[in-house]
């Protein structure tokens, strides 16, 4: 027997309709390109998606037709996620971190048919545009006044003379909700990217699931600042659960800098921010230098790699902003996991409860997880047997865009390729990614641990650990730090942080200070670079 219930489509639009009708004087607040400060309303911002939605449709954009985005986080890229999937086209937001080479090969592959890019990024629309060859025209972000002069640029078009074009008396169209929705490649460091294709249902899915109590607790009280960029698996789903709530939102634009960022923060009263913990450090570096404090911020997401307890203890203790640890993929929408405590650990000491939230944290409902051995067979939920991660659900790829990589699952679930332990409360900590795992004389060693506790030293700013070959043990850890302005650190005194926090032979071999880290495009340490570069260095400088 079936039940009786009305069957709607799950469908984008429909995140904006919502927000239209029920929140419609809520503001959207944007730093742009231009220069200046941006501010409408979700009333404004619904029907100037409908007319570009219109007018997109006019010039011949198909059902499924992929629409490329090289843009910052701010109203016009807002219009464009609504716009695009709502009308049954895919968004497709690429990376403009990336190679130029790369992102050409990217929107190759997507066959993008039109490609929107803010006025940043036109050094790169100038270097691929006769490369791209699917995309039929090229869309400024930007205003007439403001257009470029851009002659190697063919069928360049200015987005508000384009959305002038079209009416906002266009109706959404209701279509199957398994849709594609929207498309993002995976920043992998090893060959080409893979696509991961979203449908409206996982995205509508995984708002709901984002905008839960313990997940980011999100509700019409907000006003939410995604720092994260919107060309980063959408933002962790920001634009759509702020929609989907009422809040108001705030977009930085480019200035991501700590100063920036807290002149953002505080003159539109920001409750809660998202981004990865490379940002967090420029904030908390200028707030700390000035003396500023956080008058409005209550918390703060912090995901994309691993954060450093001290920088949890940092936003919690000298400034009073909760730190939510998150987890996903590319390939999850991206949410998995979120760090939110339970009622009985409220009561816990500040160390054991600083231990806990650097976990990557509890699944949200509609994420299984399990950790396996090498065989396959699954580990127990005791906080102490490490296996691989796999996950399943309703928001977690079935396979990659047009088969790349063949069939990922195994036995229906996605391997993550992490290195985790989960406790008996369900609290998922990553040890270590399973291609930068140490093994030191047939003993695992994880590299995560290591570098928490190296940046937990006053004197770091960034910390990086690598696996270093060694004539004895095969591997041993090699820490590269970068130290704050004028520290004076040597690497004994960094070695002898580490005395007492884990087993001895757990202990670096060895201390390489460098000026910068090489960081990858979503402002993760690429410690592929690192071992390229470093590997050999105990061989040729400590071992023999």
């Amino acid at each position: 027997m079936l039940g009786q219930m009305m069957h709607r489509p799950l469908l984008i639009s429909s995140l904006l309709t919502h927000a239209e009708r029920h929140h419609g004087e809520q503001e959207v607040v944007s730093r742009r390109v231009e220069g200046d400060t941006h501010r409408y309303t979700y009333r404004d911002m619904a029907a100037r998606a409908r007319q570009m939605a219109d007018a997109l449709a006019a010039r011949g954009l198909g059902f499924g037709d992929r629409v490329a985005t090289l843009a910052w986080n701010g109203y016009r890229h807002m219009e464009l996620y609504y716009a695009v999937s709502g009308s049954g086209a895919v968004l497709h937001t690429i990376n403009p971190r990336l190679h130029p080479d790369q992102v050409a090969w990217i929107a190759n592959h997507a066959e993008d048919q039109i490609l929107f890019f803010d006025l940043t990024f036109l050094p790169i629309i100038e270097q691929i545009a006769r490369q791209a060859l699917t995309v039929r025209a090229f869309v400024a972000m930007t205003d007439r006044e403001n257009m470029p002069n851009a002659p190697h640029i063919p069928k360049l078009l200015c987005y508000e003379d384009l959305i002038a074009e079209g009416s906002d008396a266009f109706d959404w169209p209701e279509f199957d909700e398994n849709t594609a929705a929207a498309l993002c490649y995976t920043s992998g460091t090893t060959g080409n990217p893979k696509g991961v294709l979203y449908s409206h249902r996982s995205s509508i899915l995984h708002s709901y699931a984002a905008a839960l109590p313990d997940a980011m607790n999100c509700s019409a009280c907000d006003t939410i600042l995604p720092v994260v960029p919107m060309f980063h698996v959408n933002a962790w789903g920001l634009p759509y659960v702020a929609c989907m709530v009422g809040a108001k939102l705030v977009f930085p634009g480019p200035w991501l800098d700590g100063k920036s960022l807290h002149e953002l923060l505080e003159a539109e009263r920001v409750t809660l921010s998202a981004g990865v913990p490379t940002v967090w450090q420029g904030l908390l570096a200028h707030v700390e230098a000035t003396g500023s404090r956080f008058s409005s911020m209550s918390r703060t997401v912090i995901g994309g790699s691993a954060c450093a307890p001290a920088m949890i203890k940092a936003f919690q203790d000298r400034y009073g902003v909760s730190v939510l640890h998150a987890w996903g993929m590319t390939e999850m929408s991206p949410l998995g996991t979120v760090c939110a405590l339970k009622p009985v650990h409220k009561e816990l000491h500040d160390t054991a409860r600083l231990a806990l939230q650097a976990k990557q944290g509890r699944v949200v409902f509609g994420i299984d997880m399990k950790i396996v051995d090498e065989d396959g067979q699954a580990l127990p939920h005791d906080g102490k047997s490490s296996g691989e991660l796999m996950v399943r659900g309703p928001w977690i790829t079935s396979g990659y865009f047009k088969g790349e990589g063949g069939d990922v699952l195994v036995d229906g679930w996605f391997p993550t390729g992490d290195i985790s332990t989960i406790d008996a409360d369900g609290f998922m900590q990553i040890t270590d990614r399973n291609k930068d795992v140490i093994k030191s004389g047939g003993e695992w060693i994880g590299s995560i641990e290591l570098e928490n506790i190296a940046m937990s030293h006053p004197d770091i700013e960034l910390a990086a650990c690598v696996a270093a070959r060694h004539p004895k043990w095969d591997e041993r850890p090699l820490l590269i730090v970068v130290k704050k302005t004028g520290a004076e650190l040597t690497e004994a005194e960094l070695l002898d942080h580490f005395r007492g926090k884990v087993a001895r032979w757990w202990t670096p071999d060895g201390v390489i200070f460098v000026d910068k880290i090489p960081l990858g495009a979503t402002g993760k340490v690429q410690k592929n670079k690192l071992r390229e570069a470093f590997g050999n260095h105990l061989i040729s400088h400590k071992a023999g």
